[in-house]
């Protein structure tokens, strides 16, 4: 008869033996699992959210009137932030108002001071023209006198003319020749005025092109100085969440002063870092699972959108060099953007900076 001790220790012996084995057989088959799982999948957990975060700055200087946001608020694009003290600003627009005014009216003035000068001009011609046709009329009654002169001389040789008829041909010479140097100088007189009016005229024009280009920066300063008006309201620039405020009413800020972050969360993108031994397969386009570290139970999906032009290390402050000093190989780290299809759950919270692990197909 077997001993009770002996068939208690055998049961405890093969009892052990079947656990082992059980162990044994689960192990193998996880491992076989997770070997297939891992072939045609590239995985890290060294991911986070990513989202545009854009500070908010004061485009102008000045004391600030009032605070319209709270921090972590939800705002819309366009919606008033803040309002900056503007009436050092509303007096500046109108600064700028009168003084395109002036330039406006200096501008009128020149025109009418060409246009009188122009008239001048015109008319000077006009007086020119006729002065040609007084020294044209007189060198013909001179030619005229001349040639009868000449004609009654041949008739006093020939006793046909008498001395009074010599002598009055002489005269009318005589006449013709001062009326037609008279003419001559009243021309010449006429030329030089009309000279000086057209220099008038010129010089009224570029007045006219001196007030217009006045004018032109007037209406620039004015545009300028609306510009800087509308800046006293800081807009939200576009729909997003505002956080890390740093303003109060009554403080003074300066130009380029940020005074919160908008983060925009409504676009959120995941940035993986894998290893450069991990993206042989890998292809703009491949399927992606994405967990995070606060959900554990939900799972994202997504796709591959593009690599990052360059490793992690060559944007880093001080980009390693290996040709200089000892070279020691180190695995590099390529920043992979992963695009994330559209969520049906609005109870889960996506922000930049979020921790997660990525999973990308690369074969099917």
């Amino acid at each position: 008869m077997a001993d009770p001790n002996e068939r208690s220790g055998n049961g405890s012996l093969k009892k052990r033996r079947n656990i082992l084995v059980a162990v044994a057989v689960a192990a193998v088959l996880s491992g076989g699992y997770f070997w297939y799982r891992s072939m045609g999948h590239e995985t890290t957990d060294n991911a986070q959210l990513d989202g545009n975060i854009v500070p908010v700055r004061a485009s102008v200087a000045g004391y600030v009137h009032e605070v319209r946001f709270t921090d972590d608020q939800h705002v819309h694009a366009g919606d008033t932030l803040l309002l900056i003290e503007d009436k050092d600003y509303r007096a500046m627009v109108a600064q700028s108002e009168a003084a395109l005014a002036s330039a406006e009216a200096q501008l009128e003035a020149a025109r009418s001071g060409h246009q009188s000068a122009e008239m001048s001009a015109s008319a000077s011609q006009l007086s020119g023209a006729a002065m040609q046709d007084n020294v044209s009329s007189a060198e013909t009654r001179q030619w005229k006198a001349q040639r009868e002169l000449e004609r009654v001389q041949a008739m006093v040789k020939d006793d046909a003319a008498t001395p009074q008829q010599l002598d009055a041909a002489k005269a009318e010479v005589d006449v013709a020749t001062a009326m037609l140097q008279a003419a001559r100088k009243q021309a010449d007189a006429s030329g030089r005025q009309a000279d000086a009016t057209r220099s008038q005229s010129n010089a009224q024009r570029s007045q006219v092109a001196l007030a217009q280009a006045m004018v032109a920066q007037r209406e620039a300063e004015l545009h300028l100085a609306r510009i800087r008006l509308g800046h006293t309201a800081v807009l939200a620039p576009f729909d997003c969440v505002v956080s890390r405020k740093s303003v109060e009413p009554g403080q003074y800020i300066a130009v380029g002063m940020p005074m919160c972050s908008a983060v925009d969360q409504a676009h959120i993108w995941v940035t993986a870092n894998f290893k450069e031994t991990q993206i042989t397969d890998m292809r703009p386009g491949q399927p992606v699972e994405v967990h995070l570290d606060a959900f554990p139970d939900v799972v994202l999906s997504g796709h591959l959108a593009s690599f990052s032009g360059a490793t992690g290390a060559k944007f880093s402050l001080l980009p390693p060099d290996n040709a200089t000093g000892n070279f020691v190989k180190v695995t590099q780290r390529i920043p992979v953007r992963i695009a994330l299809d559209p969520m049906q759950d609005s109870d889960v919270y996506l922000a930049p900076g979020l921790s997660a692990t990525v999973d990308v197909t690369t074969k099917g």
